[in-house]
């Protein structure tokens, strides 16, 4: 990297142990974190506050140390911390100093939920206030997909998005570069040489209704409220009827956009949270209880599910980590292609 000759230099003497003793009666490491995190948000605080400018150099490390009363180690990883979110670099022989590029990203999501907003927030705080991230959400409708997108691409430094249908991938992939294209929750068709972070929709979801099958046998019949113009991929159909069927379990698909009778001794299985409300709603009216008179699954756990009739069970994806690595793959541009594991938050509802 060539920097620029308007980088200064803070020599040491600009620095008086007076002014180090200062700072160091103003700032206090608490235990609710590392001291390098700690470190490191003082010094990102201080950028952005304008206190150490565009490509001037920040203090030399072991003036932190002495000003902030900690170990040079500790410097040295808060500034690598740093580096990595792209807010500073370094050159050998000028030191550290504070970067000027602030890179755009591009993240299309299907629709907001509770889950989407948890993979949001954990995607952008792993990243930098280097980073600018524009949100936009498809609704599964393939023409705003396309226009969206076709009016995004070389726009952006990367490229984060979920598609509009688990089946099928996009043409307008092949206009953006791989190694600046992340592709999020597709299903397990061919995904080329582009990087993806996915749901198994087939195997990981047979698995997660095997760690229940013990509570599932109470139940004389197992219901799959599956939509008939559900997004959801519809291999999860075929799992659930693979899975039933090992299990010698009476079993429905169930395509009815509401369930209106909630039946007693019966399982349900649903996608969408409106679904859970509306048959603890209808239960309701029968004078019935959720974990005794029949049983509630739901995909994609969300806080709510936490605290509906004591505890609605869930299989779902850590959205947490997805947006983490996410944001690994914009912070390391390494490639990625990994499916996330179904995890089964068990509570009351079974």
């Amino acid at each position: 990297m060539v920097v620029k000759n308007k980088i200064h230099s803070f020599a040491s003497e600009q620095f008086s142990t007076v002014n180090a003793l200062h700072m160091k009666d103003k700032v206090s490491f608490g235990q609710q974190s590392t001291k390098v995190k700690q470190l490191s948000d003082i010094i990102e605080q201080d950028i952005m506050m304008g206190k150490y400018k565009t490509d001037t150099s920040l203090p030399s490390i072991n003036y932190l140390s002495k000003a902030y009363n900690v170990s040079r180690d500790t410097v040295f990883k808060a500034f690598s911390d740093l580096r990595e979110r792209k807010l500073i670099d370094s050159t050998p022989g000028k030191g550290y100093y504070v970067t000027n590029r602030q890179e755009k990203i591009f993240l299309l999501l299907d629709e907001y939920s509770p889950f989407k907003n948890t993979l949001y927030n954990s995607f952008v705080r792993k990243l930098s206030t280097s980073y600018k991230v524009d949100l936009w959400f498809h609704q599964y409708n393939e023409h705003i997909f396309n226009t969206i997108l076709h009016e995004a691409i070389g726009r952006y430094n990367y490229y984060v998005v979920m598609n509009f249908d688990n089946e099928k991938f996009s043409p307008l992939f092949n206009k953006i570069n791989p190694s600046r294209l992340l592709l999020l929750d597709f299903g397990k068709f061919e995904k080329e040489n582009y990087s993806y972070i996915c749901q198994n929709f087939d195997d990981e979801f047979y698995n997660a209704l095997t760690k229940l099958t013990d509570r599932l046998k109470k139940y004389r019949k197992i219901v799959f409220q599956f939509p008939a113009d559900s997004k959801h991929p519809r291999v999860s159909a075929d799992s659930f009827r693979q899975y039933c069927h090992d299990n010698d379990m009476v079993s429905e698909i169930s395509e009815q956009e509401d369930i209106t009778d909630v039946e007693n001794g019966v399982a349900y299985i649903v996608i969408r949270q409106t679904d859970v409300v509306n048959i603890i709603k209808r239960s309701r009216e029968k004078g019935m209880k959720c974990g005794r008179d029949f049983g509630i699954i739901a995909y994609n756990d969300t806080p709510a599910y936490e605290v509906i009739d004591d505890g609605i069970t869930a299989l779902s994806v850590n959205w947490d980590e997805m947006g983490k690595q996410a944001a690994k793959f914009i912070l390391t541009g390494e490639a990625v292609r990994t499916y996330l594991h179904t995890e089964v938050h068990l509570r009351n509802s079974v």
